[in-house]
Parts: structure tokens; C-alpha cells; sequence
């Protein structure tokens, strides 16, 4: 298994899209956003397989380079911007500045994004808000992958959300997870590591439990192509449900993106979005919010600790351990999704080896 450091995954993403034809601006967010997730332990949501799939998307003309984004409603606190099917990364934290900067003026800034492709990790848009000394919330639908509490048919996306809160000398809260009980694209992680599921992640075509991430797709299996022929499940059965159905409403019929029922089944990864910034000094002094913040969160980890327990996280606290980990140590690529971007440097006349060197 192959250990890159992120400065070499960095140089091999930005490489393959500069090669793709991509602005250098689009080339270092997308990157940034990429290996970020890979940084934070987040695969699924990494450099592979995702690269492999906007590669794929550029070639197609799913995703339009240098696409321009365009605000096409606004008021004082909120926008509608048009993505024009450009990178969702570039569009998404466009979309987060201008939440931001309403919030300054306004308080709270909300906007929505529609004709808008993947936008990977939710957690690095609602930091962007965290490191501005406010609350970033984002919420993203997307085609259907998941059967509704009690049902076995995909009818709802998997449907992301995320909340970045800020602290004091604690760190920011950061609570980021798929509706669903796993993300798709963790799905496909723990396939390319060959290795089973959890229960409780996924039925079969037939609506049956298994554990083997196979049974989610048709062959042939990603990253050659996703097409599912089973279905996630929610987390935590009705709640799980009810909030996939939350975002799904608010991310895709608010915005005019459509809800899963309107998206796409042709296996394309597109997202609606729905995302807020909330200026905290507008309720309360920063200062005040984050030492009470602090005291709250020392509580959390100093509380007695269940049997068995080596200690108790605040959320986002696992992915800020392991980025300090991964940036010390690398950061692991499987051979089975290392091989497609061996195969894509070839395809564009880049040398992995030299891109590889340090």
C-alpha cells in the first residue's frame, strides 16, 4: 500500500487537472479540498476515488472547467448562485464567502446553490465560517441512494450535513455526517480496501442486509462506474430518515436544485446546497460564547467515562487527531485505488515517478 505526503498528493491532483484543462485557480481549491478529507482520515471523500470521477466528469463535459459562477437572487442576507456545472468545490466555497459576507453585515447569511457538481467534504466549508468567529452550518442533497425508514427502495440521497461551531481554547465543534448511516463514498473506500461493512450499512438488490460493499452496485464495480443496485440505509432508523428528508427539501427544493426525485440516476455525483453563516457577536460577545463554549466542552471530556472507554471527543476532534498523524506520517492509498491514478498520469504524459519525488 503506497504512503504519499500530502505536499505528493497535492502535486499529483494538481497535475492531472492542470493537464484536464483547468484554470490553476480551480486545479489548487479542487486539491485543496481533496486531500484536506484525506488529511482528516475522510478518504471517501479524498484525492481517490474522486479525482478518477472529475477526470471522468471533465472528459464527459458533466463538469465544466473555468465554469463562471453566477449569483442569479440576492438580498441583503441570502443568495441563489447558479454553479453552471462547474467544480462544486469552487462554487461551494464561493457560495461560503458570500454567506460570510452578509453575516458580517447582516448577522446571518444564507445561500443555496443549484447546477452545482460534487462538493466532497462538508466540514472544510463550515470551518471557513468557524475561522471568521462564527457558526457555519451546510447541508447538500443529492440523487437517491438510500431507502426510507422501513422501506427497501432508494429514494433519498445520502444527504450531508454539518454544523462548525467555534471555541476558545477547545477546539471548534465540528459535526459532519451522511443521513445516512454511511456516506456512499465510504461505501466505496472499505471496497477498494477490500474489506465488509458494518451491519446496518446496506441491503442487496433483493433488500436483504449484507456486509459485502459489492452488493451496493452493479458490475462493473467503481471506480470503472457507480450505478447502485442496492441501497444505504439511514442512521438511526426514523431520525436518520426524517433529517435525510430535512435536507433533501432544504438543499434541493429550496434551492431550485430539485430533490432527489428530480436528480439524475445516471450515476453523475451533483449536489443542492444549502449553507448559512451566523455571526456570533450579533447574539452574544465572541469572547463570552467561547469561554462558555470551553467550559461546556471541558465538562464533556473530564465527565466519568463509560467502562471500557479510553476517552471521550468532541466532535471533529477524531479528524484534527488524524491530519496531525497523516501530515507526520503520510497519508495511505490502497493499491486498488492507487493503480487508477497511475493509469490516469500515464493517460495525460505525466510522470507519476517524478511527481512522487520530494
Amino acid at each position: 500500500m503506497p504512503t504519499l505526503s500530502s505536499t505528493q498528493l497535492t502535486r499529483i491532483s494538481k497535475s492531472l487537472l492542470r493537464a484536464a484543462g483547468t484554470s490553476e485557480e480551480e486545479a489548487e481549491t479542487v486539491t485543496r479540498f481533496l486531500v484536506n478529507a484525506n488529511l482528516a482520515g475522510v478518504d471517501s471523500h479524498g484525492v481517490v476515488p474522486n479525482l478518477i470521477i472529475y477526470l471522468q466528469g471533465l472528459r464527459s463535459g458533466d463538469i465544466k472547467a473555468r465554469a463562471k459562477i453566477e449569483v442569479r437572487m440576492e438580498s441583503p442576507s441570502t443568495a441563489l448562485i447558479d454553479g453552471n456545472w462547474g467544480f462544486g468545490q469552487v462554487t461551494c466555497s464561493r457560495a461560503m464567502e458570500i454567506a460570510i459576507e452578509k453575516a458580517e453585515r447582516s448577522g446571518v447569511g444564507a445561500v443555496g446553490i443549484f447546477n452545482c457538481n460534487h462538493i466532497g467534504r462538508l466540514a472544510d466549508y463550515a470551518l471557513m465560517a468557524v475561522d471568521k468567529g462564527m457558526i457555519g452550518f451546510i447541508a447538500a442533497n443529492c440523487e437517491p441512494y438510500v431507502a426510507p425508514y422501513g422501506g427497501r427502495e432508494r429514494v433519498l440521497g445520502s444527504n450531508p450535513l454539518c454544523y462548525g461551531i467555534p471555541a476558545g481554547n477547545e477546539r471548534s465543534v465540528v459535526v459532519d455526517y451522511a443521513t445516512s448511516a454511511a456516506a456512499e463514498g465510504k461505501v466505496r473506500a472499505v471496497l477498494f480496501k477490500g474489506e465488509k461493512l458494518p451491519p446496518g450499512w446496506i441491503v442487496d438488490s433483493q433488500g436483504r442486509p449484507s456486509t459485502n460493499p459489492a452488493d451496493l452496485y452493479e458490475p462493473p464495480l467503481p471506480p470503472e462506474r457507480i450505478k447502485l443496485a442496492g441501497a444505504l440505509l439511514p442512521f438511526g432508523g426514523y431520525k436518520g430518515y426524517g433529517l435525510g428528508l430535512v435536507v433533501d427539501m432544504l438543499a434541493g427544493i429550496l434551492t431550485g436544485a430539485g430533490s432527489s426525485q428530480d436528480m439524475t440516476t445516471s450515476g453523475w455525483l451533483a449536489n443542492g446546497v444549502f449553507l448559512m453563516a451566523v455571526k456570533v457577536s450579533q447574539f452574544v460577545p465572541l469572547s463570552d460564547f467561547t469561554q462558555r463554549a470551553d467550559r461546556l466542552l471541558d465538562a464533556i471530556k473530564n465527565s466519568a467515562r463509560a467502562e471500557g472507554s479510553s476517552g471521550i471527543l468532541i466532535p471533529g476532534e477524531p479528524e484534527i487527531n488524524e491530519r496531525e498523524r497523516r501530515l507526520k506520517a503520510g497519508i495511505p492509498i490502497s493499491e486498488k485505488a492507487w493503480q487508477p491514478l497511475v493509469d490516469a498520469c500515464k493517460q495525460y504524459g505525466l510522470d507519476v515517478q517524478n511527481l512522487m519525488r520530494t
